[in-house]
């Protein structure tokens, strides 16, 4: 008889701005967080932070029902997908709105389906009974990337190295005198 499943968890971080132009920073957990400020910038990467420490804090449970079906699979309304495979902790940013991030416990299918959305973990198998083969496991799908551009991960801590000198975007360009 299979245990029963609880709910899949689920985090949102948001960066809210108010009408005297500072900003604050919330979790729906209950989590110390900065005062309101008039740095955004640094805002926003507390919450982007914030989000990530609560994906490395997180172990996925792999008896956890997909928080996204709870919800009638809003993010994916474009591409229905049904519920399947394993549970899956994503974290969601699109970056048309840039301040709201949220984590969730997905099924693989519904991970696949949502834009804006990366794998953060895995849930790990269930011990297998004495003696039962190891089961085999299909590398995740590649997640589309709208505009087809994408980077790899960075540790957590880590930056993206720049080589050469920085391009400048827009505005005439300069030509060399020799």
């Amino acid at each position: 008889m299979p245990s029963p499943q609880r709910p899949g968890r689920s985090w949102t971080v948001r960066l809210t701005g108010h009408g005297d132009r500072t900003a604050s920073v919330t979790c729906s957990s209950a989590c110390a967080m900065p005062p309101r400020s008039r740095d955004l910038a640094a805002l926003r990467r507390f919450a982007e932070a914030h989000a990530h420490a609560h994906a490395k804090a997180a172990t996925v449970h792999d008896d956890a029902a997909c928080q996204c079906r709870r919800q009638q699979c809003a993010a994916h309304e474009e591409s229905p997908a049904d519920c399947a495979g394993r549970i899956v902790l994503v974290l969601r940013h699109d970056p048309a709105v840039g301040q709201v991030w949220a984590l969730a416990e997905v099924c693989a299918s519904c991970a696949a389906s949502t834009p804006h959305t990366r794998i953060m973990s895995r849930s790990l198998p269930r011990a297998a009974p004495a003696g039962a083969p190891p089961e085999r496991q299909a590398p995740a799908p590649a997640v589309a990337v709208p505009g087809g551009f994408s980077a790899p991960p960075f540790a957590s801590g880590e930056t993206p190295e720049r080589s050469g000198p920085r391009r400048r975007v827009g505005g005439p360009r300069r030509r060399a005198r020799g």
